[in-house]
């Protein structure tokens, strides 16, 4: 009787399934803490709009897009810091804002491509205007346009008698320190489109300006 009573012992523990131990439930990821924050910027951008934004705010919302999974706050500052201002970082050259921690060759090249409509857009604003009207403006669309160029251009803006802007044309190109200007033939263009003044902008590697006024011009 002990032998079939051992026997119906082992039995009944050998029928009883092992489960495993169950499984402890992950933690739920925390969400990144840059989230918030650009919720927050772009509904600051909404209510108030971008004056209230400074410049490193405002590149910030811009590399959102082009980020989009990261604290884009370190390399908007970054840009500044290194190039200035806001307009200067988009007129800078892709192979510089390469050399900015966390810009990339596709966010480099995403930057000229905002760089580029602004400027299609500065030039709209200054067309057909008084540009003398607004001197500032007028400094900031060359800059944008030319500020971090490699070598030396020679550029005129042609105005009609209102002061009006006819034609912004990049007359010459030189190297990195010497652009040949011929008055011929900024006499002969100004003549071609009826310009009756004009305003001669050369500009440095530097990034400094000779921008000259010239209203003496007769048909």
């Amino acid at each position: 009787m002990g032998k079939a009573s051992d026997d119906d012992e082992r039995s009944f523990f050998a029928e009883v399934p092992v489960r495993p131990a169950a499984k402890a439930r992950p933690a739920p990821a925390e969400k990144p803490g840059y989230l918030g924050h650009r919720d927050r910027l772009r509904e600051r951008f909404a209510s108030a709009g971008a004056d209230a934004l400074p410049d490193y705010e405002l590149l910030e919302l811009l590399l959102f897009r082009l980020i989009p999974r990261a604290d884009t706050k370190p390399a908007a500052k970054a840009l500044l810091a290194r190039f200035g201002t806001l307009a200067e970082v988009l007129g800078a050259p892709v192979n510089l804002l390469q050399e900015v921690k966390g810009i990339g060759p596709a966010v480099a090249l995403d930057l000229k491509v905002v760089a580029a409509t602004a400027q299609r857009m500065a030039h709209g604003e200054v067309h057909g205007r008084e540009v003398l009207s607004s001197w500032t403006q007028l400094l900031a669309y060359c800059r944008s346009a030319m500020a971090f160029e490699a070598r030396e251009q020679f550029r005129i803006l042609f105005l009609d008698k209102k002061n009006a802007l006819i034609a912004d044309e990049v007359q010459q190109t030189g190297t990195v320190d010497h652009t040949p200007v011929y008055p011929r033939e900024v006499v002969k263009r100004a003549l071609e489109l009826s310009a009756t003044a004009i305003i001669l902008v050369h500009n440095h590697p530097t990034r400094l300006f000779l921008i000259t006024h010239n209203h003496a011009l007769a048909h």
